[in-house]
């Protein structure tokens, strides 16, 4: 059997996700959708998050056959995964979760920080999800990230500067509250394409853990016994079909570059208001 496993996000972050999905299930097909038209959902109520997401996960399921659902998408997991799971009959799981419990697998001293988008910061969805993996959290938000990597800005000085000031200051918050962290949480599937800038400016033996790929093995504990099983390396036969609700030109651009491969033609959807 090959599953078919539906991938979503506000935008084209969660290609990180699909990314590693791949890498760890190449013979499953994908469908990837993008909320292009709708996004940032971080400006928007949780009810009307959680209306989008829902229509987006129907989207993947009943149209595109999808038999899990992975949602790629910081926010949507952090204030709509119940109406995901709500509005589809098949297994769901978010990228908060599996972060925090790589980053309980990784802490000696219990103490973790996150950098992640103001939104996904203001909701404290991953303070919650550590504070139940028994561990504290202080998280950061890095609003200049996002578009650096967009523009991408990936290997750029300016985006290492923005980083080390971004790191200083949760550092100090940090210490100032007492926190002795030894683990950081890239809480944006945007943050993967900086993870070597990250990882060079933050202190000398933290973990850094990549949320995307924390969902990715996350999704395959889930899915095992269901899935094929998968190849030792990703080929260029995966089957991958992607759908943006607008920008479509955009998102074959600059998808390539979260994906680490071509993402072909993207299909314009309308998913309504």
């Amino acid at each position: 059997m090959t599953p078919t496993i539906g991938v979503f996000d506000s935008g084209f972050g969660g290609l990180t996700v699909l990314r590693a999905l791949i890498h760890r299930l190449p013979q499953a097909q994908y469908a990837f959708l993008g909320d292009t038209a709708r996004l940032p959902y971080g400006s928007k109520s949780r009810r009307t998050i959680a209306r989008y997401a829902a229509q987006s996960a129907r989207f993947l399921v009943r149209e595109q056959g999808a038999e899990f659902l992975v949602i790629a998408c910081n926010t949507a997991s952090a204030l709509a995964l119940d109406a995901i799971q709500d509005a589809v009959e098949v297994p769901v799981l978010g990228v908060v979760e599996p972060g925090a419990a790589a980053a309980r697998a990784a802490s000696r001293t219990g103490d973790v920080l996150v950098m992640a988008t103001d939104a996904t910061v203001q909701s404290h969805a991953y303070a919650a999800a550590c504070s139940a993996q028994g561990l504290r959290a202080l998280e950061k938000a890095c609003p200049l990230l996002v578009p650096l990597v967009e523009e991408g800005w990936t290997a750029h000085p300016v985006t290492a500067e923005v980083i080390r000031i971004y790191l200083d200051e949760v550092q100090a918050d940090a210490a100032a509250k007492g926190f002795d962290a030894d683990t950081l949480v890239l809480g944006c599937t945007h943050y993967p394409l900086l993870r070597p800038l990250i990882e060079a400016e933050a202190p000398r033996g933290m973990n850094v853990i990549d949320s995307a790929e924390a969902a990715a093995e996350a999704a395959v504990r889930l899915f095992n016994g269901r899935a094929a099983p998968a190849a030792s390396e990703p080929t260029a036969e995966t089957w991958i079909r992607c759908f943006a609700t607008d920008s479509v030109e955009k998102f074959e651009r600059i998808g390539s570059r979260f994906l680490d491969r071509p993402v072909g033609k993207v299909d314009l959807i309308d998913l309504g208001g």
